[in-house]
């Protein structure tokens, strides 16, 4: 049984709790809403061409710079399902906390597999004029907030690798289709980070991804996402 982890979506019920996270964002402690105005490096620039729906669909998290949630996760999942498409192609037809996106995060919170599974539902908005077509979203976790999610780096060949950005700088994410994503790739993708979009890579972490069958089942996925010949037989044992 998945474990939500984070507030639900009738937060604003606890009117306490609510107010108190709100602030928290806010205060910047966890930097989701800061857009790191005082840094003197120029602003992050996202892909000019991502086409909305070959990026819909499971992206598995291979490193990151990690928010609060996910410095100590594995077997992280991000799902992308284009809602109201047609009406968001349009441009609206619907009111302004309609999104445009789904998003559904799920990880261990520790150890592959044999940790609790977290789960954070998210919404997201697709920014610009087009929105069949842009490298810019905005992403929430809960309203009020809306945090930017800066597609950097797309594999615009087949949607195999993305690299995801924040305008501070903080936060970093590299995603492949697969768990599993080529040394090379992964490379070539922190080597732009640091030389393309000027990120430091202190504080990046590689993500345990390490699946079995049951596992794997568990969380909804298949045999497309995670062929048999990435999984294991037994999970890993801990100490």
């Amino acid at each position: 049984m998945y474990q939500q982890i984070g507030p639900p979506p009738d937060i604003s019920r606890n009117k306490p709790l609510y107010w108190a996270l709100v602030v928290v964002l806010l205060s910047g402690s966890f930097r989701i809403i800061t857009m790191g105005a005082a840094s003197s490096l120029p602003p992050l620039k996202p892909v000019t061409n991502c086409d909305t729906a070959r990026f819909m669909g499971h992206w598995f998290v291979i490193g990151v710079k990690p928010t609060f949630l996910e410095t100590t996760c594995s077997n992280s999942v991000e799902k992308y399902t284009w809602v109201r498409q047609e009406e968001s192609k349009r441009g609206g037809g619907f009111g302004p906390w309609s999104n445009d996106i789904d998003i559904d995060f799920t990880y261990n919170k520790d150890a592959p597999i044999t940790s609790a599974v977290g789960s954070v539902p998210q919404k997201g908005w697709i920014q610009g004029d087009n929105k069949a077509n842009s490298g810019a979203w905005k992403v929430s976790p809960f309203w009020p907030i809306k945090a930017p999610y800066l597609i950097l780096e797309v594999d615009e060949a087949n949607y195999d690798y993305t690299l995801i950005g924040y305008p501070s700088r903080d936060y970093l994410w590299i995603m492949s289709r697969k768990p599993q994503m080529d040394e090379s790739v992964y490379k070539m993708l922190t080597e732009r980070a640091v030389e393309k979009h000027q990120y430091s890579l202190e504080g990046l972490r590689r993500v345990p991804q390490v699946w079995t069958a049951e596992e794997r089942t568990k969380r909804g996925l298949t045999e497309k996402e995670i062929p048999d010949s990435l999984l294991v037989k037994e999970p890993p044992t801990t100490k």
